[in-house]
Order: C-alpha cells, then sequence, then structure tokens
C-alpha cells in the first residue's frame, strides 16, 4: 500500500525533483518505508512506499519495464498476481522481483488497457510510456484506492490525495458549491467532483489517458443486476463459501505481520473465521469499544475471539475524542462526515502496534442488504404498492407535515416516510437516507448561496444511478445505487484514510468484485428474505458464528454524537461553529446556526447528525481552505 502523485508538462514546466518530493513528503504517512521520483521533459512521476511484498529494494517504485520504455508508479495489492506472473512466465518473461507491481507493468506491456480486465485487487496507478509519450492512470472496479487530478487551463497533476496536489504552485482553491450542497446531503463529496472546483475523482472502473493532445477518461467495468441465478439456495450457498474462503486467503499473502479488525459483527466475525480455518497461527484481532453500552460491541467481538483462540487487542474509546479530532479530521483533504470515521482512526492505530495489514469485513451490507435502512425501504416499498401514485401525491405531504408536529424520532420517520412515499422510488431512497432534509438546509443556508444553487439538487445523484441500475426490482436498483454512491464515497474513504494515517493496509475480502457480480446475480429473496437482512451471507456463516450474535440486531460502528456535543465535545464544537470566522458562515447563516446548537444543548431537539456534518466541513476548512 502506498501514496502516489505526479504531474505533465506538456503545456510548460510544471516542476522539477524538489517539487515531486514535496508532493511525496504531503502524502509521507501512506508509505513511510521509501519514496522515490521519475522526471522527464514531459512527465514527473512520485512514489511513496508501505513495503508489503518482496521488502527488498527491489520492489521499490518507480519501476521500469524490462526494456526501460515503461515506468510505474502503483498504489494497492493484487491479489491474482501469482497466477498472472506464472502465465507471463509461460511465455518467457523474466522477473526481477517479487512485486505484483512488475506483474502490472508486464501485463499493461503486453495488453494496453486491457490488463485491467485481468487484474483483480484494490489499486490506483499510473503508467508514463516513454516511446508513445501517453500517461495511463487506472483505478480499481469498486474504488477501494483513491485518485485525484488536477486539470485547468492545460496543466495536469494526479494524486493519491489532494493534499499532495495543493503543494504545486499556484493550485486554485476555489470551492464548488454543488459539492458543498451535496456534501451535507450525503456527508461526503460524490465522485467524479471534490469540494475544489479544478479538483476531481477518477471514477471507480475507470482509466484515464493523457499525451499531448489532451485527456480522455473511460469506464471498463460495471456492475450488472440485469441476470439473476436460478440455482438453487443451497447451491448458492456452497457456491458462495468456496469463493469466500478463496478470497480470504489470496489477502492473506503478505511479507508483514497480518491480522483483522474484529467489530463482533457478522461480516467481520465471518471473515475472521475464515482467516482462522486458513491460518495455521493465532489470527491477531482488534476491536474498539465505547464506555456508552448502546454503542459498545467489544464484548461480541471478545466472543469471536475466545471461539477462534486469535490474539486480541482491545482499545475503549473514553474522553480523549476532543483532544484527538483535529489531528484525525486533517486525513480528510474533503469534508467528510460519517461519524464513524473517529473509532476507524482508533482501530486501526491499534492494529498498526501489531501488524501491517489488516483484513475487514467492508462490503457485506452494500453486496448483501445488510443495512436498517432496507428494512425501511421494504416497508415503504410495499405501502407504495398499496396506495394509488394519485393518493400518496396528493394526501401524504399534509400528513408528513402532521408527523412533523410529534416529538421525537418517531414523528421524525414518520414525516421521512410520509414525504419519501410522496415521491417516486428514486426520490423516495433520496429521502430517507438524506443526513439533511430540505427543511434544515433552506433554514441554513444563506439567501445568496441558495439563489446561486438554484436549479441544483444533490438528489440527481441518487436519481440518476437508480436509473442507471439494469435490475429487475426495486432492492437491486437501491444496491446499485449505494454501490455506487455511500460505498465508494463513504465507507472505502473512510477506511483509506484512516488507515493509510496510520500506515495500515486494509483488505477487504467481501470487497472482491468476483464476490460483487455473484451477489449481484441473487434473486432479491437470498439477500432480504421476510425481513432478515444478508440472509445467504449469514447462511454461509451459519457454522461459524453463534447464532446469538448471527441474528442479534445491527449496532454499525456508531458514535454518541448526541452526547459528545453536550459533553466532551462541547467546548470543541462552540468554538468552532459560533465563534469562527470564514467557512461554516459563509454558506450558513450563524444565527440559524446558534439556533440549532441551543435547541440541541437544551436536549429538546437531537441535531447531533447536522451539527457534526458542519463541525466537519468547518474544521476541513479551517485546514484547506482558511
Amino acid at each position: 500500500m502506498c501514496g502516489i502523485a505526479g504531474f505533465s508538462q506538456f503545456n510548460g514546466l510544471e516542476g522539477n525533483e524538489a517539487t515531486l518530493e514535496a508532493m511525496g513528503q504531503a502524502i509521507y504517512h501512506r508509505g513511510p518505508d521509501a519514496g522515490g521520483i521519475y522526471l522527464d521533459d514531459h512527465i514527473g512521476l512520485c512514489h511513496r512506499r508501505l513495503s508489503i511484498l518482496d521488502l527488498s529494494e527491489a520492489g521499490n517504485q518507480p519501476m521500469y519495464s524490462a526494456d526501460g520504455n515503461l515506468v510505474i508508479v502503483f498504489n494497492g495489492e493484487i491479489y491474482n498476481f501469482l497466477e498472472l506472473r506464472a502465465e507471463l512466465e509461460a511465455e518467457g518473461h523474466q522477473f526481477n522481483s517479487h512485486t505484483d507491481t512488475e506483474v502490472i507493468l508486464a501485463l499493461y506491456a503486453r495488453e494496453g488497457s486491457n490488463c485491467l480486465a485481468k487484474l483483480n485487487g484494490m489499486f490506483a496507478f499510473a503508467i508514463w510510456d516513454k516511446t508513445t509519450k501517453q500517461l495511463f492512470i487506472a483505478r480499481d472496479r469498486l474504488g477501494k484506492k483513491p485518485l485525484y487530478y488536477f486539470s485547468h487551463n492545460g496543466r495536469f497533476a494526479f494524486a493519491s490525495e489532494i493534499k499532495a496536489l495543493l503543494t504545486l504552485n499556484d493550485i486554485p482553491r476555489d470551492i464548488r458549491l454543488d459539492a458543498v450542497y451535496d456534501f451535507f446531503a450525503y456527508q461526503y463529496v460524490p465522485d467524479p467532483k471534490s469540494i475544489f472546483k479544478h479538483i476531481h475523482k477518477l471514477p471507480p472502473a475507470h482509466y484515464l489517458q493523457l499525451d499531448a493532445s489532451g485527456m480522455s477518461i473511460h469506464q471498463y467495468w460495471d456492475l450488472s443486476f440485469a441476470h439473476t441465478s436460478h440455482l438453487s439456495e443451497a447451491e448458492h450457498c456452497e457456491q458462495l463459501k468456496a469463493l469466500l474462503e478463496k478470497v480470504t486467503r489470496q489477502r492473506m499473502v503478505s511479507d508483514v505481520p497480518l491480522g483483522a479488525f474484529l467489530s463482533g459483527g457478522v461480516d467481520s466475525s465471518g471473515v475472521v473465521a475464515m482467516m482462522a480455518e486458513a491460518s495455521g497461527q493465532a489470527v491477531k484481532t482488534c476491536t474498539i469499544g465505547f464506555d456508552d453500552e448502546k454503542y459498545n460491541e467489544a464484548d461480541f467481538a471478545r466472543e469471536i475471539a475466545e471461539k477462534y483462540h486469535t490474539e486480541h487487542h482491545e482499545f475503549t474509546v473514553h474522553q480523549n475524542v476532543a483532544e484527538r479530532l483535529e489531528h484525525i479530521v486533517s486525513f480528510f483533504d474533503e469534508p467528510f462526515a460519517d461519524p464513524s470515521l473517529v473509532p476507524t482512526f482508533f482501530v486501526s492505530e491499534l492494529a498498526r502496534k501489531a501488524v501491517t495489514v489488516a483484513l475487514a469485513g467492508d462490503g457485506g451490507d452494500e453486496m448483501f442488504a445488510g443495512y436498517e435502512k432496507y428494512t425501511t425501504d421494504d416497508i415503504e416499498n410495499k405501502l407504495r404498492n398499496k396506495f394509488p401514485e394519485s393518493v400518496r401525491k396528493t394526501l401524504f405531504p399534509g400528513l408528513a407535515t402532521l408527523a412533523g408536529t410529534i416529538p421525537g424520532s418517531i414523528g421524525k420517520k414518520a414525516k421521512s416516510l410520509l414525504t419519501s412515499l410522496s415521491h417516486d422510488p428514486a426520490m423516495g431512497f433520496y429521502i430517507t437516507n438524506s443526513q439533511m432534509t430540505d427543511d434544515i438546509w433552506q433554514s441554513l443556508v444563506k439567501p445568496d448561496i441558495g439563489q446561486q444553487l438554484q436549479g441544483y439538487h444533490p438528489s440527481q445523484l441518487t436519481v440518476d444511478f437508480y436509473n442507471q441500475a439494469d435490475g429487475p426490482d426495486h432492492l437491486s436498483k437501491i444496491l446499485y445505487t449505494d454501490i455506487k454512491t455511500y460505498l465508494t464515497g463513504g465507507i472505502l474513504v473512510k477506511v483509506d484514510r484512516t488507515s493509510m494515517a496510520n500506515s495500515l493496509e486494509v483488505r477487504a475480502p467481501i470487497l472482491d468484485y468476483q464476490v460483487a457480480e455473484f451477489a449481484a446475480k441473487l434473486p432479491a429473496e437470498q439477500k432480504y428474505n421476510q425481513g432478515e437482512k444478508k440472509y445467504l451471507l449469514k447462511e454461509v456463516f451459519k457454522p461459524f458464528i453463534p447464532e446469538s450474535l448471527l441474528y442479534r440486531k445491527k449496532m454499525g460502528f456508531s458514535v454518541p454524537l448526541a452526547e459528545w456535543f453536550r459533553n466532551e465535545l462541547k467546548q470543541t464544537a462552540e468554538k468552532a461553529l459560533l465563534n469562527s470566522e470564514g467557512g461554516l458562515t459563509e454558506i450558513f447563516s450563524q444565527s440559524a446556526i446558534e439556533k440549532l446548537w441551543n435547541q440541541h444543548q437544551s436536549a429538546k431537539q437531537d441535531h447531533g447528525a447536522v451539527l457534526w456534518s458542519m463541525l466537519m466541513y468547518q474544521m476541513w476548512w479551517n485546514k484547506y481552505a482558511a
């Protein structure tokens, strides 16, 4: 796992060796073991290395092809590189290292962009062809590894993180207003936007080609739900078990200490069980707990650790959130407001003390329908079919308004459901999952900002992906939408930034693209079955996980936001939200912010999620935009 960066010089000098060194230093945490640069009249490349395979200098980057014509910088892991290497060796290719990086080079030399179809892994890499004078940049299918690029007035640069791009001279930091709106709706800035107008994300499953004539971007893969498998449940169970065992073993190949995140949930417990079955020694496991038992899963994790005799490590988040929060947030170059970034950072920090690579259970919820929101959406779908559209559109908005007068979470949920039902399914899915309602946005946003955003609404992202999905039913369409939005923009960003902040590589077996393709072909009832979420995945894990854990209510990696803002984070948040100049107050009315704050402090209403998003925005602005 590493960090990469670079720039083009097709339209004049962008920088020199010192420029590349500065870009590398900005992402040093991603690869503290070694660094290297490449510079010619056309391209500059930079690499920071976290050594995982072939720890010798032969694995350092930039790496060159055998004929010296290709230069690569690579961030990630290719899990099928041994099979690809054997195939290439059979054709007479000789390798100088034992790395997957060299395999990518050889495969690209043979197949060009078609090599992407054969690579199974998490990756972002750039290859410079000295002969054709073309730069090729690619990102993995599901977006596990990040890739940002700057493109403006003929200038071009790329990097694993925005902070490396900001080291370049005269990079404009104009904030993109529609991305700000997106952030408050989704808690992250969705692909391909970034928070800055002239910096973009290369979308997952895409590659970029650049030469003196310009830039082009192409998609090389997509997830299809169009072809439902008609095998029996037992056959699907057997196939999925074999597939999960295979992809887990592949991710256990490492020349450095390896362990696992263990939350006590279904997915991480299943991964640890399969690691234990495949390993000849005790698996190292790491868990984060909270003092508040409503959010604490440490006891469940301990039960799995004891069952599989793991070398278990625990850390409890006490009252040190405020003193560490600014440091943690600094690793996110864009506003990012998933509160679980805090425990994910701490579990990464804990894991790094024992291992360099950790396996995680990410992906199970998005692939196999594991979130509570799918239960809500199922209820909504049944009500949608029961009431005619004319009734829902005319009667339900008024009922939603009445529901909003009911105090507490019941009124809030009823209002959201009724509002959602008054729209079509795609818009309904957005409404039930938006992190900031239109009512709250309108109460906060300044009139001039609202005027500039007229005609734009963040729901367009959800609606577009929902309508783009080729699945036969509502569940497949919302799963596709979540995979394209929440998984890529939220879950994977959180895991990448918090783990790499601690120079830790995280691998997720359930996020293997073959698992994604398998899950997409399953009938809906084998994912969500009469209220049981992740039905088939739980059937696979039944022999490995006690039923008391397998079927308990999902907690998720939650944090006690409401309590934090009234206690340990109160002083930090008060300073940031009520006493800052610039940032948040350029978007929202100060008096409206104060009103929300006071309502929350009185405990009459819970605005924890909205206040957290505002705090994250302000902390980001203080670091990167002020």
